[in-house]
């Protein structure tokens, strides 16, 4: 069983071995109590990976930027944004049965992949964010794998928390022009990174 909603990554494929993988893009994320094989790339977004092994659920998030504080505005209201991004991961989860004192995490991303995105930082700052939450609301971090100059795929199988990361060495040219325009949008007066 798993939830919809909003933002809920819909892309479902089976791989050669018979196992269901969920693709989860920037903005999305999944919640689920079935052992499907969360996927995703990351280059300064980070995923977040929760789960409850006693309900026997988790799921993934894909943020984009940290807050910036101001959690009023409505656009700190969207996926993009880490706060709304983990908040809504964890409401997800009570929902399917798990208990908040319970949740894990596992976190990975937060790189600087491209030589001209090394001065904003976004990846840092997405890093730095996810460990302050993380702190703030008690949830442990098993593992994480952040920062670095290199993009990452990540698989995560929700219900037993195994996850795997493979550093990718090239920057693929979608990757490469979401990162930079992420770069632009942290420069922008007002942004938070």
């Amino acid at each position: 069983m798993s939830v919809a909603a909003p933002d809920l990554a819909t892309r479902r494929y089976v791989d050669v071995h018979g196992e269901v993988h969920i693709k989860l893009l920037p903005k999305e994320y999944y919640v689920t109590d079935q052992p499907f094989l969360l996927t995703t790339v990351l280059g300064s977004c980070v995923a977040a990976c929760l789960r409850d092994a006693a309900a026997g659920v988790g799921g993934m998030n894909h943020f984009m930027l940290p807050d910036n504080g101001d959690a009023e505005s409505e656009r700190i209201r969207s996926m993009i944004y880490g706060g709304h991004a983990m908040n809504r991961l964890v409401d997800e989860l009570i929902a399917l049965g798990a208990r908040r004192e319970r949740l894990e995490a596992k976190v990975f991303g937060g790189a600087n992949v491209l030589a001209d995105m090394r001065i904003a930082r976004v990846g840092d700052a997405n890093a730095e964010f996810v460990r302050a939450y993380l702190a703030r609301a008690r949830i442990p971090i098993l593992a994480e794998d952040l920062g670095g100059a290199w993009p990452r795929q990540l698989q995560y199988r929700a219900t037993t928390g195994e996850a795997r990361v493979r550093r990718l060495r090239v920057v693929e040219s979608a990757l490469a022009e979401r990162e930079r325009g992420l770069a632009r949008q942290a420069a922008m007066p007002g942004a938070s990174a």
